[in-house]
């Protein structure tokens, strides 16, 4: 019979030994200052990680079912929109995100011959009204049709620096749909802290206190919660936050008797996205998807690579719809739920990151939680210098983004290829809040580009 175990005829080596072999490769280097380096979470990230220095027992809950591949579709025209969400359910996608803009849309024909088997729809509102929320439910119960609404008033607080309505009002409306619908209602856009420049354990806290927000103001969510989280790319801290993230929300949610996993919807981030040497970003999304895949995300919505300077395209859809069906039915990542259990450096970091997120939620919640800190400018204030940090070392080439900061391409040329203006819009307007601003790293550069051009 043969011998299952492989590695029987070797000897364990202990991390001591490979601690002194290293040791003595450096040849009288400093171990710590030469193979250690800190991440800007504060967190020391050692060349190798030991099962003899691992205690790590996170049980991290994975989702029971493989990611499903969503496609972005903005509904300005119903019949156009009903048409390209039939296409691209037959070239591949499984799930379709439309983002509604008004509630004149008529929910019977946005989803007329779709099919409502094994699909999930997502309905994402930036408004809120109670009457379009409570159609979208009598269809989804007519049809046993799989929808979640995608509702997030303190999102529209933080990117637009105004509440729909005013906070009352709209946590009013949200309880009268807590307790009217069946559907999943609720959303956390905790995209917004990513692409604004915000670090890991910021994202986590802030994500963490967002929730805390809505248990503590809407007594009776009996449905799961929309956690959209942006990607960044940090291939293994990334795996690391999806894990944290899933671990810290049923953590809280269970003091609310809350009993529902939350549902994890994984975008790329914009926040390292170029203008210049655009296809890079191909490269990018492809590594930010496998993370959010690998971290067990539940749904993955890709970033197309011209996203930020074009508007939707066939093109550019089909594109990315390709990157993750190549991840899903030829790269086989949708054959084990949580392939990164176990892992020790992803489950020291899961750890490390929950820790440190779980110490600054804390911290939140005792100086008067996520609202009271977005008034007092707290929050902005810390995203503002995590991002200046960041954005530093974009600017003196210790953080690189290749094709714009290192090895650019001198004869490119993009100013007429613009259909979208891709920089930070300045809109002036009376706010109770400053807005969070999403902001790219290479922006800065690429306008002085654009104006040498």
């Amino acid at each position: 019979m043969a011998n299952n175990n492989l590695f029987s005829d070797f000897d364990a080596v202990t991390s001591k030994q490979l601690k002194q072999q290293i040791q003595y490769e450096l040849k009288g280097a400093d171990y710590n200052e030469t193979l250690v380096w800190e991440s800007p979470e504060g967190i020391k990230v050692k060349p190798f990680y030991h099962n003899d220095e691992t205690e790590v027992n996170l049980n991290a809950i994975a989702p029971s079912k493989p990611f499903t591949i969503v496609q972005n579709i903005f509904v300005h025209d119903v019949k156009k929109s009903n048409s390209r969400a039939l296409e691209t359910l037959k070239r591949g996608a499984e799930s379709i995100r439309f983002t509604i803009e008004n509630d004149t849309v008529s929910v019977e024909e946005l989803m007329q011959k779709l099919p409502f088997e094994n699909v999930i729809y997502y309905f994402n509102l930036p408004f809120l009204s109670n009457d379009f929320v409570t159609k979208i439910n009598d269809f989804a119960s007519k049809n046993k049709v799989n929808i979640y609404v995608q509702v997030d008033p303190i999102g529209q607080l933080e990117k637009e620096g105004n509440w729909f309505e005013f906070l009352e009002k709209d946590f009013e409306k949200l309880n009268a749909i807590a307790t009217k619908t069946t559907i999943p209602f609720l959303t956390i856009s905790s995209g917004v802290y990513q692409n604004a420049g915000a670090n890991i354990v910021q994202q986590l806290a802030y994500t963490l206190a967002h929730a805390n927000e809505y248990f503590n103001r809407i007594p009776a969510i009996n449905q799961p919660i929309v956690i959209e989280v942006a990607v960044g790319t940090n291939y293994f801290f990334e795996i690391a936050k999806l894990r944290a993230l899933r671990l810290l929300f049923n953590t809280v949610a269970k003091e609310y008797n809350h009993n529902f996993d939350c549902h994890i919807i994984a975008t790329p981030s914009k926040r390292n996205k170029t203008l210049y040497d655009y296809n890079v970003n191909m490269l990018r999304t492809t590594t930010e998807c496998m993370s959010a895949i690998l971290g067990g995300a539940d749904a993955v919505a890709n970033l197309a690579y011209d996203a930020i300077y074009h508007k939707d395209n066939e093109f550019g859809d089909r594109i990315s719809r390709n990157q993750l069906l190549v991840l899903k039915h030829e790269s086989y990542f949708d054959k084990v739920n949580n392939a990164s259990d176990g892992a020790y450096y992803i489950e020291t970091l899961t750890e490390q990151l929950a820790e440190k997120a779980l110490e600054l939620f804390k911290d939140i919640e005792k100086n008067g939680g996520l609202l009271s800190q977005l008034v007092d400018g707290t929050i902005q204030r810390k995203i503002k210098e995590s991002a200046d940090k960041e954005q530093d070392l974009f600017d003196s080439g210790k953080e690189v983004l290749l094709g714009t900061n290192k090895y650019p391409n001198k004869n490119d040329r993009m100013k007429d290829d613009l259909e979208l203006y891709p920089f930070v819009k300045q809109n002036p307007r009376k706010t109770l809040i400053t807005p969070i601003i999403e902001r790219r790293l290479a922006e800065k550069l690429e306008q002085d580009r654009l104006a040498s051009e």
